[in-house]
């Protein structure tokens, strides 16, 4: 480049360096626009669907026979509970699940498989939970059951046994488009005091030991889950607060459409997987 200056004139060097300065710029912007259109669609599907592995490939023996087991599996006295809660009337309406839906094995088999849903009412991405609370509140009239309560998870894990050992199929276009850029953006972004973000963990590390257990690839697929850690059946919700708190990151609000969005992400990414209920889990 030195001697290019002699050749030139002062005025020609400067517009030299002009026309090259612009054209790096630009193939600059031209490679940073395909790097990041790679990085966003390499993002999207980073466990190949092959590789997409329940939690129960990473857990121990005890814990396999414990779900196996019809008699000792904890999650079973909730799983009658939602029953008895199915069929019985409530509320001002004194209607009960069962009045609108009929028999559960036949109405909602293949519902939980769809679930974080765009609620066409209030055009609000749903779970599970939230459609339940919905239908008590505004077809029941009667009083809300609060979020992790036990009338509300019971009820939850039954509508989803109907869909038990069915694929995983969440819509992820449409109005669920943004919820779903925007759970796998937070899914991939560092956080907390920690610095870390769940795909460090669950599609980098997966099946490396964290102290006595082995990391999952945090698959939605079996819950609500009975986690023995917590003596308590336990919503996905709960879960990814617990993972909030354990990079030390601020934790959102119970209910905050950020975990709906976390959620409907971890549903699409658990595609080849099928509905794994009662699940127990450490």
């Amino acid at each position: 480049m030195p001697r290019l200056c002699f050749l030139f004139s002062l005025s020609s060097t400067m517009q030299l360096r002009s026309v090259l300065s612009k054209s790096f710029f630009t193939a600059g912007l031209l490679c940073l626009s395909l790097f990041s259109h790679v990085s966003v669609m390499a993002q999207q599907r980073l466990l190949p669907l092959d590789k997409v592995q329940s939690g129960l490939a990473f857990t121990g023996p005890e814990i396999l026979e414990l779900q196996a087991d019809d008699f000792a599996n904890p999650a079973l006295p909730y799983l009658d509970k939602g029953a008895k809660l199915w069929s019985q009337g409530a509320g001002k309406a004194d209607k009960s699940c069962e009045s609108c839906h009929g028999d559960i094995n036949s109405s909602m088999k293949g519902v939980a498989t769809r679930y974080p849903a765009i609620d066409k009412a209030s055009k609000k991405l749903f779970n599970l939970e939230d459609r339940i609370r919905s239908c008590r509140t505004k077809q029941q009239k009667a009083s809300d059951w609060p979020l992790e309560s036990d009338e509300l998870l019971a009820v939850s894990l039954y509508v989803t046994s109907a869909s038990n050992g069915m694929p995983v199929q969440a819509t992820i276009d449409g109005a669920a488009k943004p919820h779903f850029e925007n759970g796998q953006k937070i899914f991939m972004t560092r956080q907390g005091q920690m610095n870390m973000a769940c795909t460090q963990c669950h599609d980098q590390r997966y099946g490396i030991k964290l102290y006595t257990d082995r990391l999952s690839q945090g698959q939605p697929n079996a819950y609500p889950a009975y986690r023995i850690e917590w003596q308590r059946l336990a919503s996905l919700e709960r879960r990814l607060r617990f993972c909030y708190n354990g990079v030390r990151a601020e934790v959102p609000a119970w209910g905050h459409g950020v975990m709906r969005d976390i959620s409907l992400y971890l549903m699409w990414r658990a595609q080849g997987l099928n509905i794994e209920v009662p699940s127990v889990r450490k």
